[in-house]
């Protein structure tokens, strides 16, 4: 399962897998270690690989991408092609949920997760 101390050692430093993206499906990791295709959009030169796949990955499929700044750990978020940046940890769980929320409404007509 996943769990914020599993994802915490995945992306340690100098371990095999802290470089590139982890895939989470439901409850559980699908993948890590994994290289996402980024935006072909122009973006602002401050955003760099990270942010750039992060994009790039939530304007091809119903993805939603959490990006930590390797440069000034700022949190940002993803998710239909469009990059919230400068999050805390309150304001990044609520636009999380959104947008899971909205994919869930979208998907099944179900209630947003955690209501």
């Amino acid at each position: 399962l996943v769990s914020s101390q599993l994802i915490e050692n995945i992306f340690v430093f100098g371990s095999p897998l802290h470089d590139g993206a982890v895939i989470v499906r439901g409850d559980r990791i699908a993948a890590a270690a994994s290289f996402l295709p980024p935006t072909q959009d122009p973006v602002t030169v401050e955003l760099g690989s990270r942010h750039r796949a992060a994009l790039g990955i939530t304007q091809v499929s119903d993805a939603v991408a959490i990006v930590i700044s390797e440069e000034t750990g700022t949190v940002s978020l993803a998710s239909g092609g469009r990059l919230i940046r400068g999050l805390d940890a309150k304001t990044l769980r609520e636009k999380l949920l959104e947008a899971l929320g909205a994919q869930t409404n979208n998907q099944t007509g179900s209630r947003r997760p955690g209501k």
